[in-house]
């Protein structure tokens, strides 16, 4: 394989008619449904991505109608195990032939994750300590051959806490004094939703540290992040590589580069942008690679080779009328070109 590409996909609660989904959320009526479907198949043939990564997926049979769209069945393999449409996983797509070994969907942090500090140099930060074990949505991750000889590449996918505040409104603290919190329970629920978001973050990061430290591996994180480009949820996730302009002189071992940066060095027009709430343009979803796939690094293996993102269907108000999503489609290209051929 001489190019490839990956995108990210967040699925809009992709779930069979009827079902449940979230608290507050009407199921799909078979009309939706098919629209819904329809429109999926659509965008993905559109792209033809080698690689994608599946966010907010319900169940796996409900993918499989997707899939049955323009012949996506005899082309991808689908990655959705425990998608049983009791909770939303992360999934992918892969082109036949690309997967070795078996996916694994991670629920729990790693051991190395603890959250505590009570020795802080800071002298007047008071003592912290964040009690949370596992991730909102499990983390998929499997490998893939993108050439016949190794190293194998690492995909990760991952779906963090949304902005949208936790609800209080039933804790047992919030009911025994309700009159202490009512008028802060969005700037408390907020608060919730950011900790357990940088967290999640700091979780995925000590496994991508396991898989990148002292390795040749190339590394590909697929997501909504649900956090912006120089956010520090994805300052964690990229731990904040170096982009050198110079050819070949740059590259960390642990860093992740985000393809939004990338692009931003071929372009001179930033136009990334993959959510509008209360018109405000965000670019939630991301694609972020290791240093192997990093047009400046010394350990080089593919060059960027241009990104693409579907965003017109977020000017529309009635997804559920449209079948649309309300995610835009990141779509990243890369071609074979290891620093030594240069």
């Amino acid at each position: 394989m001489d190019r490839f590409s990956i995108a990210s996909f967040n699925l809009y609660n992709l779930q069979l008619p009827g079902q449940r989904m979230n608290p507050g959320q009407k199921p799909w009526t078979k009309r939706e449904f098919e629209r819904k479907v329809s429109w999926t198949a659509e965008q993905i043939n559109s792209l033809k991505p080698d690689i994608v990564g599946l966010q907010e997926l319900w169940h796996r049979d409900a993918m499989g109608e997707v899939l049955d769209r323009h012949a996506l069945a005899d082309r991808y393999e689908l990655l959705a195990e425990p998608a049983d449409g009791d909770r939303i996983i992360c999934g992918a797509l892969v082109r036949k032939g690309m997967r070795r070994g078996d996916p694994e969907w991670i629920d729990h942090f790693p051991d190395a994750v603890r959250l505590e500090s009570r020795n802080s140099l800071d002298l007047q930060a008071p003592e912290i300590s964040v009690a949370i074990s596992r991730f909102s949505r499990p983390v998929l991750r499997f490998q893939v051959a993108l050439r016949d000889e190794s190293p194998l590449a690492e995909v990760f996918v991952a779906h963090l806490k949304s902005k949208l505040p936790t609800r209080i409104d039933q804790e047992v603290w919030f009911k025994d004094s309700p009159e202490t919190y009512k008028e802060h329970a969005t700037a408390l629920g907020g608060a919730l939703s950011t900790i357990r978001r940088t967290a999640e973050a700091a979780a995925l990061r000590v496994l991508l540290t396991g898989v990148m430290k002292g390795t040749a591996t190339p590394v590909i994180v697929l997501g909504d992040i649900n956090d912006g480009q120089h956010s520090n949820t994805a300052n964690i996730l990229t731990e904040q590589p170096r982009y050198l302009v110079g050819d070949s002189q740059g590259g960390a071992d642990v860093g992740l580069y985000t393809a939004q940066t990338l692009q931003e060095y071929r372009d001179t027009r930033d136009v990334y942008y993959t959510h509008v709430h209360n018109d405000l343009r965000e670019s939630l979803d991301h694609v972020l690679v290791s240093e192997q796939l990093y047009d400046h690094s010394r350990r080089r293996l593919w060059l960027f080779d241009g990104l693409i993102i579907n965003n017109d269907h977020l000017n529309e108000d009635d997804h559920r009328g449209t079948g649309t999503g309300d995610h835009g489609l990141v779509c990243v290209s890369f071609k074979y070109r290891p620093l030594e051929s240069n």
